[in-house]
C-alpha cells in the first residue's frame, strides 16, 4: 500500500502531512513487493492521489515527465513530414509546456493549470484557438501513449472566434499599390535599385496566381513553364498549376537575375528573407494610402475575382491548397457567385 504525505519547506507553517499548503508531495510504501519512497514533483493532493493511484492499479512507478513527454511529441510530428512553418509552431508550444512544468509528471497537470497557461497568451482569438488546437493534440498524444488517462485540455474550452469578412483590394487600390512599388525608392533612397522591380513582380504574382507570401519569396525559376506556375503548396505540399497573365510573366522576366529564385538570393535563412520582403510591401501600403493593407489581401483579390467569375468553391480551395473546403467556405462563401445569383432572385422575386 502506498501513502502520500507532504514534507514541508523550512519557511512553511504548517505542520500536518495533508496540509493545504503548497509543500512538495512525497509517497511512501509497498508496491508489488518493492519499497518506495520518493518524491512525486507534485504540490497537487488530487493530481498526487491520482497518481499513486494508477501506480497501484498498473504496478508501475514509470513516470513520464511534461520535458521527455513534449520532446517524443515534438519527434513524432516531424516523423509526419509536416511543413517547417508548422512545426516552428509545434515546437513554441512545446517550448512553454516544457518551461511552466519542466519534469514534472504529464500526468499531474491540470485543466486549471492549461487555463492559467491559456491566460497569459496575448493572442487574437482565432491565433489562441489554433494554439490551443496544438496543447489539446499533445495531450491526446500522451493519452494514445498511455502516460495520461484522460486530457486536461480536453475540459479547456476557448471563446468561439469572430472571423472579419474578406476584403479584396479594389481596382483603384491595386493601381495605387503598383504605382506605390514603382515609385519606392522615391521615398526611401536607400532601397537598391533592383527593389522596385521586384516589389511588383512579388505584388503581381500574389495578386495572380492566390499563392502566400511565404511560396512568393521562394518561388523558383524552374518552376515556371510556358506562362505556367507550378508548385507545392507550403501547407499542403499539393502540386498546382497556376496559368499566370502575360504582364505577370513580363513582370517576372524584367526581374530575373539568373539566381535560382526570383526573390530569394539564398543569403540567410528562408524566413528572414521572407520577413525582409513584408517590411518592404508594408511601406509599399503605406506610400499608396491603402488601409489595413497585408500580402494575404493579395490572395483574398485572387480568391474572390475567381468566385465573383463564377469558378467553384471547389475549384478556388483546390488552387488556395486548402486542406478543407470548409476553410474556403468559412472566409469566401459571400463571394460566390451562384449564391449571390440566388440572393438577387430571391429578392426580385417579390416584385412580381
Amino acid at each position: 500500500m502506498l501513502t502520500i504525505y507532504r514534507r514541508h519547506r523550512a519557511k512553511c507553517k504548517c505542520i500536518s502531512r495533508k496540509a493545504k499548503c503548497f509543500c512538495p508531495i512525497w509517497v511512501q510504501g509497498i508496491l508489488r513487493g518493492e519499497e518506495i519512497r520518493k518524491s512525486l514533483d507534485l504540490t497537487n493532493w488530487e493530481a498526487a492521489a491520482r497518481l499513486v493511484r494508477d501506480w497501484e492499479v498498473d504496478g508501475t512507478v514509470v513516470v513520464k515527465s511534461a520535458r521527455d513527454a513534449v520532446n517524443s511529441f515534438l519527434s513524432d510530428r516531424e516523423a509526419m513530414k509536416l511543413s517547417d512553418a508548422m512545426m516552428r509552431k509545434y515546437r513554441h508550444v512545446g517550448a512553454e509546456i516544457q518551461a511552466l512544468f519542466g519534469d514534472r509528471p504529464v500526468g499531474s497537470i491540470t485543466p486549471d493549470e492549461i487555463r492559467a497557461m491559456r491566460k497569459e497568451w496575448k493572442l487574437a482569438a482565432i491565433t489562441a484557438q489554433k494554439r490551443m488546437e496544438m496543447v489539446r493534440k499533445f495531450f491526446s498524444f500522451c493519452v494514445d501513449a498511455e502516460w495520461i488517462e484522460k486530457s486536461p485540455a480536453r475540459l479547456v474550452k476557448m471563446a468561439p472566434a469572430k472571423y472579419d469578412p474578406t476584403l479584396p483590394f479594389t481596382d483603384q487600390e491595386m493601381e495605387k499599390i503598383i504605382w506605390a512599388a514603382d515609385s519606392i525608392r522615391e521615398a526611401h533612397p536607400k532601397i537598391p535599385e533592383e527593389t522596385p522591380k521586384k516589389l511588383k513582380a512579388l505584388i503581381l504574382l500574389m495578386r495572380h496566381s492566390g499563392i502566400r507570401i511565404s511560396d512568393a519569396v521562394m518561388f523558383r525559376r524552374d518552376k515556371l513553364n510556358d506562362g505556367k506556375l507550378f508548385l507545392r503548396q507550403e501547407k499542403t505540399k499539393h502540386p498546382v498549376w497556376v496559368p499566370l497573365p502575360k504582364h505577370v510573366v513580363q513582370a517576372l522576366a524584367d526581374c530575373d537575375e539568373g539566381n535560382e529564385y526570383f526573390f530569394y538570393r539564398q543569403v540567410g535563412k528562408p524566413k528572414s528573407a521572407i520577413t525582409e520582403w513584408q517590411q518592404r510591401l508594408k511601406l509599399v501600403y503605406n506610400m499608396a494610402g491603402v488601409a489595413d493593407g497585408h500580402s494575404h489581401r493579395l490572395r483574398d483579390t485572387f480568391s474572390v475575382d475567381l468566385l465573383q467569375n463564377g469558378v467553384s468553391l471547389e475549384t478556388v480551395s483546390q488552387l488556395l491548397g486548402h486542406t478543407s473546403i470548409k476553410t474556403t467556405q468559412k472566409h469566401y462563401a459571400p463571394w460566390v457567385k451562384t449564391r449571390q445569383d440566388a440572393l438577387e432572385a430571391a429578392v426580385m422575386g417579390t416584385w412580381q
